[in-house]
């Protein structure tokens, strides 16, 4: 059961918007849970993120251009930031984990891992993505999940595109926290007081964070 039904006006835990009246006991919006499916369906493939990364390994390669290093001394023989996003530990590992997290809340059996890493992300997306409106509607974390996808996707795209991440922006919530936040953050929920701002509510109503707060 959402925990926003006894609220005035229940909102999405992800960005903060009103829910829909076929919404109310939801915990994501269907515009959240759209963008999630989207932010999925972009590791899986022989074109997705996923398997682009591998293209990615040799030092200098990020920007699509030959390897070039800008020391005299030997590179690394690859870039360690990719490597940990294809590797156990990686982007496999972080969207099984949420299957076998949704198996259990669902009394499901424990999931079985098939093929090579890259078979085994594309079984992970294309199973969460049928779970995913379940999980919109009654998985408690699903405001974590959709936030975790989110930045996992930004990180592949920043190591495929040479690009640095977003800027994070400290923001002062009344309670004490500060959030850390990006100008295209949808919103967020504090994990202090458990208020969720909009996009708007976050730029418009908090302050920045001193810096020794942050």
């Amino acid at each position: 059961m959402h925990t926003n039904l006894d609220d005035a006006s229940p909102r999405c835990t992800c960005c903060g918007r009103n829910l829909y009246a076929d919404e109310l006991q939801h915990y994501g919006c269907r515009i959240c849970l759209d963008r999630t499916d989207l932010d999925l369906r972009a590791f899986a493939g022989s074109d997705g993120l996923y398997a682009r990364l591998g293209a990615r390994l040799m030092p200098g390669s990020s920007a699509g251009g030959p390897s070039v290093s800008g020391s005299r001394t030997a590179p690394i023989p690859v870039r360690l930031e990719p490597l940990s996003l294809i590797a156990r530990g990686g982007v496999v590992t972080i969207l099984q984990t949420w299957i076998i997290d949704w198996h259990e809340q669902l009394d499901y059996r424990h999931p079985r891992w098939e093929g090579d890493l890259q078979q085994q992300c594309d079984q992970a997306v294309k199973r969460l993505r049928t779970l995913l409106p379940w999980a919109a509607e009654r998985h408690v974390a699903f405001d974590e999940f959709s936030r975790e996808i989110g930045q996992l996707r930004r990180r592949c795209e920043a190591q495929i595109s040479g690009e640095r991440p977003p800027r994070r922006i400290p923001l002062q919530c009344p309670c004490g926290v500060v959030l850390k936040v990006t100008l295209d953050s949808p919103g967020q929920q504090c994990g202090g007081c458990q208020t969720h701002y909009g996009h708007d509510e976050l730029f418009k109503q908090l302050p920045l964070a001193e810096r020794n707060a942050a």
